[in-house]
């Protein structure tokens, strides 16, 4: 039997899904695995499509959301936008 790897990406079919997915991730999750989060989210929606929306290049987002990688908050920001979400303070 042949297997293959699963992406959580390919889950993400509609901007609802991508919300959902970045909410838990936000709610839940270290920074690391939010910055994960954004990274799968914007494979989801299409890497070129989310930097040209954000307004950076793909390569400055792939920079931004590889393993290690350290996003300044505007940067997060302006990914969380393309990506059709704001980010908001709520109380717990």
């Amino acid at each position: 039997m042949k297997t293959k790897k699963f992406d959580i990406a390919q889950m993400l079919e509609t901007e609802e899904d991508i919300r959902g997915f970045l909410a838990e991730a936000a709610e839940n999750g270290t920074e690391q695995e939010f910055i994960h989060a954004l990274s799968t989210a914007a494979r989801a929606m299409g890497m070129t499509e989310v930097a040209q929306k954000a307004g950076v290049t793909r390569a400055s987002l792939y920079k931004s959301l590889s393993d290690g990688g350290n996003p300044r908050y505007e940067t997060i920001s302006k990914i969380v936008n393309a990506l059709g979400c704001k980010m908001a303070i709520v109380g717990h």
